[in-house]
């Protein structure tokens, strides 16, 4: 969904939510393209008259951000890619086609990844090689995701159920581990949007592993129950993975988090150690 900001050699202008850590899409932009109206405002007004249920739900599919325009920073109608996408659902249009195509095959890719979960990892195998990631990378990889869905296993066992708590949980596992949250971590690495994880190199993974494996061990063994408990376990967990990393930085003389990854080298951030001690 990248290539939508530039589609057809015509700029859709985006905004970057840095609390939801998403991208928004000016509908404006996207409906001039896909539809060649001369007047976008209009064509979606009669967007929302022929589809109720996007109308009804327009409010939540379309919040008013402030975008840079030539005339200064203005209001305008904005949508995430899940919005969007509902969004181009209701465009009669011919170049409209692809993205309907695709949501098809998405829908039934995943719909057949149901019914056999092996799918699922064939296809982020494929993924990652056809982004360039070297096999063994890709076998931590996935080995990573493996131990990640044991943990959430466990914690949904153990009391732990909205996404927020998770979010917490993992940040305490990395802030023990690296001593960087995700968020932090993100910086470091100069991503906005990207997944942290996709961009860490071999070692990093490990000790990511490490940590979130030593959490699903310590919640097996204490059965914490809840979000206090569990957020406990965290930071045992991870606490385990840092005295690792610590001990390896100390042997080898180099830091583990640092900024380098599989960003292209265009977008890459200065390369550059951050001590986490």
């Amino acid at each position: 969904m990248s290539n939508i900001k530039l589609f057809e050699s015509k700029q859709v202008r985006t905004v970057w939510n840095e609390t939801e850590e998403k991208w928004y899409f000016v509908i404006e932009d996207v409906v001039a393209i896909l539809t060649d109206s001369k007047d976008p405002k209009q064509y979606i007004k009669r967007i929302r008259q022929r589809d109720e249920a996007l109308a009804e739900g327009w409010v939540q599919f379309v919040p008013t951000l402030w975008v840079d325009t030539a005339g200064g920073k203005q209001k305008m109608g904005c949508a995430d890619t899940k919005g969007l996408l509902r969004i181009i659902q209701s465009i009669p249009s011919p170049k409209a086609e692809p993205f309907k195509r695709w949501l098809a095959q998405v829908g039934s890719d995943r719909l057949d990844e149901i019914e056999n979960p092996e799918l699922a990892t064939q296809r982020a195998r494929e993924l990652y090689k056809l982004k360039g990631y070297p096999d063994d990378w890709i076998e931590k990889r996935m080995r990573s995701i493996a131990i990640r869905e044991e943990l959430t296993d466990e914690w949904k066992n153990h009391g732990v159920k909205e996404q927020q708590e998770y979010a917490i949980l993992t940040a305490e596992i990395s802030k023990a581990t690296f001593g960087l949250t995700p968020s932090e971590y993100k910086q470091v690495k100069g991503l906005k949007n990207q997944n942290l994880r996709d961009h860490m190199n071999d070692l990093e993974l490990i000790f990511s592993m490490l940590g979130e494996a030593s959490t699903t061990a310590i919640v097996r063994t204490q059965q914490p129950e809840g979000f206090i408990q569990n957020k406990k376990a965290a930071k045992q967990g991870g606490k385990i993975a840092g005295d690792a990393r610590k001990a390896l930085e100390l042997e080898t003389g180099e830091e583990i988090v640092s900024a380098r990854n599989y960003l292209p080298e265009k977008k890459r951030p200065k390369d550059r150690i951050l001590s986490t001690n």
